[in-house]
Parts: structure tokens; sequence; C-alpha cells
């Protein structure tokens, strides 16, 4: 058994969390759930040595343990599969895989590559990840990049396993097969504490749940004896209804953006759909299935090896995302926010007006207007309920929640008339993914806007968009077309979903 005891952490001006206790059991799938700033994270990251506790005692099977570091952590055979993609970009996946073991591979200073590569298949068959280990782990899309997290922390000679958010964009493929090597964990007596904002996993594959409120121990409670309502009021305090949001009044003869006979090679070919004024179209499909380097391909990123693209009807060259934005007014709300989508050093006010900069620059002195600017801004923060201490403040110390509230406002700021958007909820509490939720909604059903929507989260893209295209191995290979016609249940749809998909 792992066992917190008053466990308790202030940063300046924040208390994380105060005299938190809870004990971990052996061969148990323990669910750590809240809000972001409940202090789940923190208290995953006191266990794995990456923060010292202010107070506070852990016990190891009735021995108390201390982890002073990272290193001290998993001596203690605790093992822990960060929330943020955290990996060395430059280096190999067999590199990665065994960083915190490299002396394991080393004869007389030098590191038997081949045993290491060996080692390292190993655990990329474990995780289905088809990748060599030789591959450098940049040119690797954000979800691989998570299952070599996860291929890492499996590696070592771990009982106790730190999971947090670690399906953040995987599909539901690649989630049944992590569930299953978490089951093996739990056959074998490992503690798996997961931390997870999709409560449908948590219901699905854990034993117990805890729920943390500003820091503060809610209840510890058997799965078998909650739903998922439950859960949600605990966590947030009030009731959150989650349910079918209506129908979009879409213009079928309008069609703001074609795609045509699209190609990529090694990425995607033939691909064809049209975007309709005042729709939500969803792209749904497995890890490279290539709906992120489509879309990136729109904007000017990648250079298609061919087709066409038409704005409004006018055939469209984007050569960059300057382009797409200051022409076609089409926006970009990336999944991988933390490298693509922020400056995490900048404050929120250079980060939602860099796309207006040139809007409130001087003609002369190409200086910004930084007082409309900021009115501008902080209106925006002010729309999306941005929880922040001012415009200065450094996106980096902000949740999650926020941050993504932060990438969305700079496009928001543009009045782009298109936007596809990658993964809005990543990361982010229940809470914040339905005012998301309902932010695209009205996007499209109040402004008219015209968005594509790219999610690996199921439930996330039956809720809202009212035609789904499925993709496998870079084509398109079924549409579903009459979700804006009538009501479909989850079941129906996912199971629609996955016929495209074998």
């Amino acid at each position: 058994m792992l066992e917190l005891k008053s466990i308790s952490k202030v940063f300046p001006g924040v208390r994380a969390l105060k005299d938190v206790s809870v004990k971990f059991g052996d061969g148990e799938i323990h669910a750590l759930l809240g809000e972001n700033g409940a202090g789940k994270s923190t208290l995953i990251k006191i266990i794995s040595g990456i923060y010292q506790a202010d107070g506070g005692e852990i016990y190891r099977d009735g021995q108390r343990i201390q982890t002073h570091s990272s290193r001290n952590a998993i001596l203690n055979k605790i093992s822990y599969v960060h929330q943020e993609v955290q990996v060395v970009p430059g280096s190999t996946v067999t590199e990665n895989i065994i960083l915190d073991q490299l002396s394991n591979f080393a004869i007389m200073g030098m590191i038997n590559w081949n045993k290491a590569n060996e080692f390292a298949q190993k655990y990329l068959d474990m995780v289905e990840l088809s990748v060599p280990p030789t591959e450098i782990v940049e040119k690797l899309t954000v979800a691989q990049k998570k299952m070599i997290q996860i291929a890492r922390a499996l590696s070592l000679d771990a009982n106790i396993f730190l999971l947090d958010e670690p399906t953040t964009s995987l599909t539901e493929r690649e989630s049944e097969n992590l569930y299953g090597i978490i089951d093996k964990l739990k056959e074998r007596g490992a503690i798996v504490i997961f931390v997870s904002h999709k409560l449908e996993e948590v219901l699905k594959i854990c034993d117990m749940i805890t729920v943390l409120r500003d820091g503060v121990l809610v209840d510890t409670i058997p799965n078998s004896d909650t739903k998922k309502s439950d859960i949600v009021q605990m966590m947030v305090g009030r009731k959150v209804v989650d349910e079918f949001m209506g129908f979009l009044d879409v213009d079928y003869n309008d069609a703001t953006m074609e795609v045509r006979d699209y190609s990529l090679k090694g990425n995607f070919s033939n691909i064809n759909f049209t975007l309709h004024r005042g729709e939500i179209l969803g792209f749904y499909g497995l890890v490279g299935s290539g709906r992120t380097e489509l879309a990136k391909s729109i904007l000017g990123v990648y250079k298609k090896d061919k087709g066409t693209l038409l704005i409004d009807g006018k055939i469209a060259q984007i050569p960059s995302m300057r382009i797409a934005l200051e022409k076609y007014r089409i926006g970009y709300v990336s999944e991988n926010r933390k490298e693509e989508g922020l400056i995490l050093s900048f404050s929120m006010q250079d980060n939602i007006s860099i796309t207006i900069w040139e809007k409130y620059a001087s003609k002369i002195l190409h200086i910004s207007d930084v007082n409309k600017e900021k009115k501008v801004c902080a209106e925006m923060a002010s729309d999306l309920q941005i929880k922040t201490t001012g415009m200065k403040q450094i996106v980096n110390n902000l949740s999650g929640g926020n941050q993504q509230k932060v990438s969305i406002a700079k496009w928001l700021v543009a009045k782009c008339d298109i936007l596809i958007i990658d993964e809005p909820t990543v990361g982010v509490d229940v809470g914040a993914k339905e005012f998301i939720h309902q932010l695209i909604w009205n996007l499209a059903k109040v402004e008219n806007k015209s968005i594509i929507l790219i999610s690996s989260d199921m439930p996330e893209l039956i809720k809202l968009s009212r035609r789904i295209c499925v993709f496998r191995g870079g084509e398109i290979v079924g549409e579903i077309d009459e979700l804006n016609m009538e009501e479909k249940s989850y079941k129906t749809v996912s199971e629609h979903i996955g016929k495209y998909l074998v």
C-alpha cells in the first residue's frame, strides 16, 4: 500500500494542497480527479519527487519513504508519465525510452546500441507503436510522442505507476490498448494512480476514485458506488448538464472551403471534402491517419504534392499561415498548445494579440497601439472567462484550461471566418471542457462561422459535429452526414465510425 498523510503544498500566493490524506492499494487502479488547479498534478509530482511537500509524509507498506528527486522516485520503483509531452526531440526513440537507464546498456563507457534498440523495440511492441527505434522523435506526432513516454515508464522496474492524462491525443483504439496494459499491471499487483479528465474511461477501468477540489480532499469512493453525474458534482460543486446540443443552421448551398484531390506523399492522398457556412465538420481517425497533416497542408505549413483548394468558390493559394489568416481569414487552434499554440514565456496580452499586431500598428512607426490592443484582449479574456491576475500574467502560469482559452482567443480577436480546431479540450477539466464545447457551438450556431473539428474524443466529436469524415491510412474512408437531420445516440454513431476503421 502507498499511503499519503496530511500532504500540503503552497506556491507563492497559491495553496495547492492542504492536509490531503489518501491510500492507494496494491493491485488497484485508483483515479485522481478534479478540475484544473484542484491539486492533482501537484500531488502526483510530490509522489514522483519533482516537488517537495511543505508538510505531510509518504509511506510504502508501512515504511516511510522520501522522494527527494525524480531519480530517487525511480529507485523507490515509482514511474511517472507526465501530462505534458516530455521527450528529447533531437534524439531517437530508443534514446528517449532508455533515458533513465543508459548505464544498463554501457560497456566501458560505450552504449551497446543493438542491445538498446532491441530493448526499446520490446516496449514499442507493447504499446503497439509502429515506428523504428532509430527514428528521430521530433518527426513524430504528439500522440506518438505520448506513446513513447508510456513505453519509457513501462520499461522501468516499477511497481507504482503515476499516469497523468495518459490517453491525451490518443484515439479510442490506442486508449483501449493502454487499458489492456494497465490491467496487466494490476494483475501483477502494481499500484496505478490514474489522472484523467475523461470520466468515461475512469468509470470503465478504475477501482477507486479520489476527488480533489481547490487543493482539498473531497472524498475517496469505490467506483462501483458512483456514477458520472455524482463525480462531476463532487469536482465542480454543482451539476453539469452534458446533452445533445441541437441542430445547426447550415447553408449547404454556401461552401466556404472545398478541398479537391489533396495529396502529400506519406501523409494523405486524394482527399476531398466540402465545408459549409455555419457548419461543424468533424475529422476522426487513428494516429497517423493524416488529419492534422491535412490541416497543416491547407494552411501552408506543409507543401502539398497536388490538389486544389477553393475558398468561397475561388481557387486559393496559401503558402503560409500568415496568408491563411490575412487573406482568407482562416485560423488554426493547434493540438499542441505548449509548442505550437502559445509562447509560454510571454504574457496573456502578447499571446492573444499576436494575430492582430499589424492591425493596431502605426503605419509610420510600425509600433502597436498598446492601449487599443490591451482593451481588445481584455474584452476577449473576459468573454472567455479566463482566470488570470491580469493581462500581463505569463501564460505558462495559467492552468491547462485557461491556456487553451488563450490559444482560441488569439484567433477570435482576429475575427476568422473559418476555424480549424485540433483537439480543443486536451488536458482540460470538465468545467472548461463544457465551456469550450459551448463556445465552439456558438461560433457556428450564432456567429455562422465554419469549423473543422479534429478530435480523438469520440463523444466530443459526436456531440458537436453535424458531419464526420473518418480517416484511415491517409484517406477519407467514410462519412456520416445525417447528424444534422436527426439526433443519434453515441453508441449508434460510434459503431458506425468503428466499421470504417476495421
